[in-house]
Formats: structure tokens, sequence, C-alpha cells
């Protein structure tokens, strides 16, 4: 049997996502469901800068007291001008108490929390149109007005 290679992990960014309050739309037949609206941030790569444009959001099911699962759709421009669309799917899990002090909009420990993303880029930048072909994975942390991730290109 051939030896397959055993992924690596790059650094590719460091985000900070302003968020607001969350719309709760409220318990529907899948869970329940909120929407995050993004108004803005930073990107912050090795030898690039980007904004994060408002007018994103966060669509969330909450799924049951310990899990929430996280759709994000946003946009950044980087410091060159460049346009990326980026999708964002996240889990969040962590103890039932901490995940309602979290959907209260309280301060947790970020290290009682297991949040995993896997952002994808599409970009109609010639000079970034490799990070369309490319798996990414990453891990975050939500604060009360914030989301701040790492994000790794995967080897």
């Amino acid at each position: 049997m051939t030896h397959l290679p055993t992924p690596e992990l790059k650094f590719f960014a460091d985000l900070s996502v302003q968020v607001d309050k969350p719309i709760e739309v409220g318990h529907t037949v899948h869970g329940t469901r909120r929407l995050i609206p993004i108004l803005g941030g930073t990107a912050t790569g090795h030898g690039w800068t980007a904004r994060v444009l408002p007018g994103g959001a966060d669509f969330q099911l909450i799924v049951n007291a310990q899990m929430a699962e996280l759709d994000a759709r946003y946009a950044l421009e980087t410091d060159a001008g460049d346009l990326i669309y980026v999708t964002n799917r996240a889990i969040r899990t962590a103890s039932p108490d901490v995940m309602a002090k979290l959907i209260r909009g309280e301060v947790v420990n970020p290290a009682s929390v297991y949040f995993r993303c896997t952002p994808s880029f599409e970009t109609a930048s010639q000079a970034l149109s490799w990070i369309s072909e490319r798996l990414f994975i990453g891990t975050g942390a939500r604060h009360p007005d914030r989301v701040v991730m790492t994000f790794f290109e995967v080897l």
C-alpha cells in the first residue's frame, strides 16, 4: 500500500470580526435559528492585511444545549484592493452552562469551548486564485462584540 502524506498546517491569517447583536429567529423545526450581523473587522496574514467588509452575517443553528452549527458569509478587501468572498462553516460546542452564557453574550473562557471551522474562499483576483484551490481549517473564540479566528492552510 502506498504511504500517503500526513497533512500539515501552515498559518494563513488571523481574523477579528466585529459583530452586532443577534437577531433571534426562534425555535424552528431544525433548532433555534439566530443571525449575527457582521459589522467589520480585520484580517492579517504574512505580508498582507485585509478588512472585513460590513454586510455579512453568521447564520447560526443552535442544535441543542451543547452545540451550535455556524455558517458565516462575508467579504474581505485586501490592502491591494482585491475582494475575497468567505464562506466559513463551524462547530461550537461546550457544556450547557457555558453555551448558555455565549448565547446571552457573556464573556467565557475560550479554553472551555470547542470552536473549529472550515473556511473557503472565492476571488476574481489572479494573484490570489490559489486560495480557491486549497483547503483551510481554523480555530476560533467568541467574545461579546467580536469573533477571533486563526486560519491554517492544509498542506
